[in-house]
């Protein structure tokens, strides 16, 4: 599945880094970094990420 975060939107809330760790990071500067793509097996992650973001700007698919 292919994961974009829209970063125009994304006001680094981590309410994905903690839904999804194993997609989801900071990195050193405090930018959010993510797998752009990730096994089926995730989508239960991706989608309690998804829900979790107060700015709606991650989608999957």
């Amino acid at each position: 599945m292919n994961v974009t975060v829209d970063m125009s939107i994304c006001l680094l809330h981590g309410q994905c880094v903690i839904a999804a760790p194993e997609v989801f990071s900071f990195d050193d500067a405090g930018g959010l970094v993510w797998l752009t793509q990730v096994d089926e097996g995730l989508r239960g992650a991706l989608e309690a990420a998804s829900d979790a973001c107060p700015e709606q700007a991650i989608t999957f698919g």
